[in-house]
């Protein structure tokens, strides 16, 4: 297993989802129209957006504790077994925190 790899595309990928974290949260953030019609909408957007945020978030949260996993060596164990997670599942889900046996 290539952990500086899988590392870096840890980073990356955190990096991405906080940009886009930052991006809906300036929307968020934005004044809605005095149209009745537009802020509704827009107040469906909001909703929207607070769910694809939520998502996010959880996601940063995931992807720090992998890269904390990665720093104090527990990485690619199985959280429920303690088996080792197969190379090929960290590669396709470096986040993942278990094996694909206790994943079913």
């Amino acid at each position: 297993m290539n952990l500086p790899q899988i590392e870096q595309q840890l980073r990356s990928q955190l990096d991405v989802l906080q940009q886009r974290l930052q991006k809906i949260t300036s929307d968020l953030t934005q004044p809605h129209s005095a149209d009745s019609e537009e802020q509704a909408q827009e107040r469906e957007n909001d909703e929207v957006l607070e769910r694809i945020a939520q998502e996010t978030r959880e996601s940063i949260s995931h992807i720090n504790a992998a890269l904390a996993r990665i720093a104090d060596g527990s990485y690619g164990v199985c959280e429920a077994c303690g088996d080792n997670i197969a190379p090929a599942r960290l590669m396709a889900i470096p986040e993942a925190t278990l094996c694909v046996k206790c994943a079913s």
